[in-house]
């Protein structure tokens, strides 16, 4: 055992200081669809899951697994789901310090997942703002070696936060997340200046590519092609990895869960291949489970070496 395993198996934390942040929903996980649904016609799930959802808490929540310091600065969704998103989110291990609550009257965020076979599908109700208040001036406070935003549209709604973290030498990841008007924007590359990790997944890899070649996103962008593994586009060339096989449950955060297994190895140094090893190991938990990151506790540290 390692030393990095050691440490975990006593639950103690590690490394890099980790903030994430971006929209936080309540997941309505329907499983178990046989045909995506028709207008017309109505399709039944053999499962219904309700957990906490948004790349930026699964990564979160994923990161604390492994035993990373890392805290959510996140809008808990409005009543009737907050008791039980905050009684999840309160399990999880992650810091939650910097969370605050949606304001009284506000619709709850909500996103419906439709999961048919090894594939899914959503629907979401977005509601208020992504980030909370004064977030810039909390990074810029300290505390924190790296800052990972859960989705692109976040940033754009509050691009101050990578100037801020940036000033004082954090690191910066950004997950995609798909959003049609958000892609379509032709002021992404100067939005992701000062990004070190750009993380979206093929589909938006391509739509991205419209508006400029990948490279030109950040320095590291990690494409996730699902089931084909991942592959880095990085100064040097390009690497490509495996996934790692295995029975799919719930196609649910397995990108997000991706997303911690490579920044917890990036953020020790790890070469790219072994980053894209954790990652893929990470993302084959969240496939053999169901709802996000629901009930995780603590997993095996993906490491090729010790600390």
């Amino acid at each position: 055992m390692t030393r990095s395993e050691k440490r975990q198996a006593q639950g103690i934390q590690h490394g890099k200081r980790v903030l994430c942040t971006g929209r936080l929903y309540c997941d309505l996980v329907m499983g178990g669809l046989s045909m995506p649904p028709v207008a017309g016609q109505e399709v039944y799930a053999d499962s219904l899951v309700l957990a906490a959802g948004g790349g930026a808490y699964i990564t979160a929540a994923y990161l604390a697994a492994l035993g990373r310091h890392v805290s959510l600065a996140a809008i808990i969704p409005a009543e009737p789901f907050a008791g039980p998103i905050m009684a999840e989110l309160s399990a999880s291990g992650i810091d939650l310090a910097p969370c605050v609550y949606a304001a009284a009257g506000e619709d709850p965020q909500i996103t419906v997942a439709l999961v048919t076979g090894d594939d899914r599908a959503f629907v979401t109700r977005r509601s208020g703002p992504a980030l909370p208040g004064g977030l810039a001036a909390l990074i810029a406070e300290g505390g924190y070696d790296h800052l990972h935003i859960g989705e692109l549209a976040s940033l754009v709604e509050s691009p101050e936060i990578v100037a801020a973290a940036k000033a004082i030498g954090m690191s910066i990841s950004v997950d995609c997340a798909w959003d049609a008007k958000v892609l379509a924007r032709n002021d992404l590359v100067a939005l992701m200046a000062g990004v070190d990790i750009f993380m979206p997944n093929q589909m938006e890899a391509e739509a991205l590519m419209r508006q400029a070649p990948l490279a030109d996103y950040a320095a590291i962008v990690v494409v996730k092609n699902g089931k084909a593994g991942a592959e880095v586009f990085a100064k040097g060339g390009q690497l490509a990895r495996p996934a790692v096989p295995v029975a799919v449950v719930d196609t649910i955060g397995a990108g997000d869960a991706f997303n911690a297994g490579f920044l917890d190895r990036w953020l020790d140094d790890g070469p790219l291949t072994e980053c894209l090893d954790a990652g893929a190991q990470t993302a084959s938990v969240a496939l053999a489970r169901q709802g996000g990151a629901r009930g995780l506790g603590r997993i095996a540290h993906f490491r090729a070496t010790a600390e």
